[in-house]
């Protein structure tokens, strides 16, 4: 007998699974030749052909079988509260979502607390009216709105997960969804949400739907940028540190750079310019000063530099550069 619609719609629900539990972690990459063999063996059996995304969009109806499953393990672990009986009985219970004077009047009981900031009587409101309707999308997503404003993030999300699920065109659980994993850091996840949000709203969507978005999207931009610290975050050599403006690197850091004091070649001896001009620091200096009249004009007019090239032109040597550069008159320009 050959498979039906039903059935073929539940392969590529499944297909669609394995696919996924690979690409989110569920399952290992060792994982993956395994499940691609089993995905291509269901496709084979039931004559689907998963590349084909509008018969995959079909069957999972905007959704997916996790979440789908996730529906049904909720609503039947809920105690239907009466006894076994007649099938004419059975006929007369309300459906797991549909609304009864007593829940909708627990509802409106949860509205007046959320009014009044009692979010923990709002959301003891919202479940009992669960407990009548266990499906409801509106007591869902109400709930997932008190849960929010509660700061308990995570049951929120699954309050508005449930609620998509049920009524995957309720565009306030896809907001209450997208706020939900937004507050928990999910910005990829809330991205989802909003977007199908707006596609549940049609026509481009609501401005506090799109306001919500590019908030979430500009938190990816920003995750993304920060994988790399700015280049003028990071210091390029040992010592240097953010002085004002000029960027100068710290003076007495570049004193023993140079070789000052008893570290140095005899009495504060010049080391190796070559050493010296390939050291970033010091080249990051110069170009600084380079760059910078002021500060050139300023160096240049300083008395204790202006003897030092002197006694240097006459063979004088080098000054203690520890000294030369602890100098107060130049540090403080």
């Amino acid at each position: 007998m050959a498979p039906t619609e039903s059935k073929k719609r539940l392969a590529l629900a499944i297909i669609d699974f394995l696919g996924a539990s690979v690409k989110d972690g569920t399952l290992t990459a060792d994982d993956a030749e395994s499940i691609e063999i089993a995905q291509s063996c269901i496709a084979d059996t039931f004559k689907v052909d998963p590349s084909d995304e509008a018969a995959v969009k079909d069957a999972l109806g905007g959704q997916s079988l996790a979440s789908i499953y996730s529906v049904y393990e909720k609503l039947r672990k809920k105690p239907s509260g009466e006894s076994a009986g007649s099938s004419s009985q059975e006929s007369q219970k309300p459906q797991a979502g549909a609304p009864t004077p007593e829940s909708d009047k627990l509802k409106s009981e949860g509205n007046a607390a959320m009014a009044r900031k009692d979010y923990n009587a709002a959301i003891d409101s919202y479940t009992k009216a669960l407990a009548i309707a266990s499906a409801n999308p509106i007591y869902l997503s109400n709930r997932a709105a008190a849960y929010s404003a509660s700061g308990q993030h995570e049951k929120a999300a699954e309050d508005a997960e449930l609620a998509t699920t049920v009524d995957p065109k309720y565009s306030k659980a896809w907001s209450r969804l997208g706020l939900a994993r937004f507050d928990m850091a999910d910005y990829k996840g809330a991205k989802e949400a909003y977007e199908k949000g707006i596609e549940a709203e049609g026509n481009g969507g609501s401005d506090a739907m799109k306001r919500g978005l590019e908030t979430t999207k500009r938190k990816i931009e920003e995750a993304s940028r920060g994988t790399e610290p700015p280049a003028d975050a990071v210091d390029e050599a040992p010592g240097a540190s953010r002085g004002a403006g000029g960027g100068m690197p710290d003076l007495s850091s570049l004193a023993s750079m140079l070789g000052g004091g008893a570290g140095g070649q005899g009495g504060g001896g010049m080391p190796d310019l070559s050493s010296i001009m390939n050291n970033p620091m010091f080249a990051s200096m110069a170009q600084n000063l380079m760059s910078n009249p002021d500060m050139m004009n300023n160096l240049m007019s300083n008395p204790r530099l202006r003897q030092m090239a002197e006694n240097f032109g006459q063979g004088g040597g080098m000054p203690d550069m520890s000294q030369l550069m602890n100098d107060p008159n130049l540090a403080d320009m």
